[in-house]
């Protein structure tokens, strides 16, 4: 077999169509390796004359994208599928999927014979593989994904030695015809190593000062402090400066400053004497922030170490000026870090702009909109935070990303997770906690609060448009149909002013809403501090009564447990502190046991009799009202007694429902 597995083999890469000179690396730009780090360029407009992804979604606008896999290729031939048949030249910057396998692999590089890289579908995010390395490439909330960049000149071809496929997708982008773009098997291995060592690096610092890598290579950094006390509705200016630049970094401490649910702290930034703004954003919601609390720790934007951080470069004219804005009737301390270069904005250059949005409730029949403007620019990152109406649903996550440039539907994603990098929102292990990657990651999932939310920030696969955007997501599985709570943030950067709408809604349109019946279903995956020593035994289980299918977790005593009663206690996340009513779904029948709630080990109020004659599902069943409070709270529940005519101790539960009264 021919060996395609080393970058450094000099007879792999026997054809040397281009080098680049390390003394003039900020002339000598080609798409491709370099966008991993060359930050300083990110502000500059793509030169790519079309921006598109490939992926398995439903043609068809139902929810088969790839479960089925009647959508996940381009084509079949001889030996598998065509996932992507791309015509240069052209780079593709992202692969992504939650449905690896063994089967191999094979990229052909304008029109090869044989596949210059041939790597399991699996091997490729793992980074084991000497072309897909870490952390370009990495896993995790179930989802796998490759930022490595491959160009091509004329054309590439992805092809996967299987019968069938399941959900993916590949961006990419096409430039013109005289862009000197060498495709990746002919690339100089000296060069190409040295610039995927810097991307490596970059890729390995989020939550660190990345400054460096977002200043031109002949600046130099300026720091400007400054400690700040926001009183009552005031407003703090944190840097004016009347000189072209840019600035490189933006540093907010402590992050208890920005944070809250009142999302009463704005952040606003204006360029060159604008009389709007062009960042506009609750502050804490621009660091990454999701509900009120620290969130992203990535790469451009997050909170880590004391600090909320943005390294996004934002070059200006002839001024700038930051504010934050207090709305809340408390003052709040904090000190604050801008870091500036004086080089001012190039011709060839957008301005970075950030705008809040937010649709409470969504439209039905309408996805909820990040952004639609007129004009040039490139997207360059989303985040979002999503929220039910509903406890314990957030099948609105099932929605697709869609992407409209200059007229074209050139995205259509498979699943909201999914344009987040991940997978398989609902499946425990997998989305249901908050992970942050360099570009992309989960802000939580809590399904009894019918609350999730990802993020995601673009390098070289940004959405790059010349005449418009629309950058959409759906709130529902197909045609819009559930109404939500939905924000973003949007992150671009353009030549002119977005055309869209700035104005952020008031205080009282902003703040995080929190639901007030939380269910958490237990036959799911509710966290369990422990159950009874000994004696006992726990499974899961469904069965039909009365003509529905019942599912629950059962626990199944006999005799005595080690200390007492036998139990069964269950961490319930609150979203704040209250008195509340907490009731139970359960199973009656003929060998249940009576169960009573327990607070530091004294009871609260009085057992909860089980025992039926017959075997039925009760819902809604009062157990005790106390006050609880915000964040995890210990539910114990003892099985106290047994009814005389009940043949055993069982308690089958399905959902504790909590629904504050105060």
């Amino acid at each position: 077999m021919k060996n395609h597995l080393s970058l450094c083999t000099v007879s792999f890469f026997a054809v040397v169509l281009f080098s680049l000179s390390a003394s003039s690396l900020a002339d000598d730009w080609i798409p491709g390796i370099q966008e991993l780090y060359r930050l300083d360029r990110l502000p500059t407009f793509k030169e790519s004359i079309r921006v598109a992804s490939i992926s398995s979604y439903d043609r068809t606008g139902g929810n088969n994208d790839g479960f089925g896999g009647q959508y996940s290729f381009v084509r079949k031939e001889e030996g598998g599928l065509v996932l992507a048949d791309l015509k240069g030249p052209g780079v593709i910057y992202r692969i992504w999927t939650p449905t690896p396998t063994d089967d191999m692999m094979e990229f052909y590089f304008d029109g090869e014979s044989e596949p210059s890289i041939k790597v399991t579908f699996r091997e490729l995010f793992l980074g084991g593989h000497p072309v897909f390395v870490r952390p370009l490439v990495g896993y995790g909330a179930g989802g796998f994904y490759s930022y490595v960049p491959l160009p091509y000149e004329k054309s590439c071809k992805v092809f996967i030695r299987a019968e069938r496929m399941r959900f993916y997708q590949i961006n990419y982008a096409t430039y013109p015809e005289n862009m000197a773009i060498v495709s990746f098997p002919k690339q100089s291995p000296d060069e190409y190593n040295r610039h995927l060592k810097k991307g490596r690096e970059l890729f390995g610092s989020s939550g660190t000062d990345i400054s460096s890598y977002a200043t031109p290579p002949s600046g130099k950094v300026e720091r400007f402090n400054s400690k700040i006390q926001l009183k009552v509705n005031d407003t703090a200016t944190i840097f004016n400066i009347n000189q072209p630049g840019r600035i490189v970094g933006i540093r907010i401490s402590p992050p208890e400053a920005l944070a809250g649910k009142e999302r009463g702290i704005v952040l606003q930034a204006y360029w060159d004497g604008d009389k709007e703004p062009a960042i506009l954003c609750p502050a804490g919601d621009f660091f990454g922030y999701a509900w009120g609390k620290p969130s992203v720790k990535s790469i451009p934007v997050g909170v880590a170490d004391g600090v909320s951080y943005c390294y996004f470069p934002m070059p200006f004219d002839k001024s700038a000026r930051i504010e934050l804005v207090s709305e809340l009737q408390k003052e709040t301390a904090l000190d604050a870090e801008v870091l500036f270069v004086p080089i001012g904005r190039r011709e060839n250059e957008g301005k970075f702009y950030a705008i809040w949005r937010r649709e409470n409730p969504t439209t039905k029949g309408k996805p909820f909109t990040f952004i639609e403007t007129k004009g040039r620019g490139h997207l360059v990152g989303c985040v979002q935070q999503s929220q039910g109406f509903e406890s314990g649903n957030t099948y609105f996550f099932e929605g697709d990303d869609q992407t409209t440039i200059d007229g074209e539907l050139v995205i259509h994603g498979t699943g909201s997770e999914d344009f987040y990098n991940g997978g398989w929102y609902d499946v425990p292990g997998r989305w249901d906690e908050g992970r942050s990657f360099p570009l992309s990651g989960c802000l939580a999932y809590k399904k009894h609060l019918g609350r999730t939310g990802g993020y995601r920030f673009f390098i070289g696969d940004a959405y790059a448009y010349r005449k418009s955007i629309l950058q959409t997501i759906e709130h529902s599985p197909t045609k819009n149909e559930l109404l939500n709570d939905y924000c973003g943030v949007t992150y671009l950067y353009s030549q002119d002013r977005p055309t869209c709408e700035f104005a952020l809604p008031s205080l009282d349109k902003r703040n995080v809403i929190d639901l007030k019946r939380i269910i958490f279903a237990t036959w799911w995956s509710v966290p369990m501090s422990s159950f009874s020593f000994r004696n006992a035994t726990l499974t899961k289980s469904s069965e039909e009564l009365d003509g529905k299918d019942a599912r629950y977790i059962s626990l199944r005593a006999e005799g005595k447990d080690s200390f007492g009663y036998h139990f069964i206690c269950f961490v319930c996340e609150l979203p704040a502190a209250g008195r509340y009513k907490v009731s139970i779904d359960a199973v009656k029948g003929p060998t249940q046991a009576k169960v009573q709630l327990f607070m530091d080990e004294a009871p609260v109020e009085q057992p909860v009799d089980l025992y039926a004659a017959e075997r039925k599902a009760v819902l809604d069943e009062y157990v005790a009202t106390l006050d609880l409070i915000e964040g995890p709270n210990k539910l114990l529940f003892k099985l106290v007694d047994k009814n005389e005519k009940s043949q055993g101790l069982g308690f089958d539960l399905t959902n504790i429902i909590c629904e504050r009264v105060d």
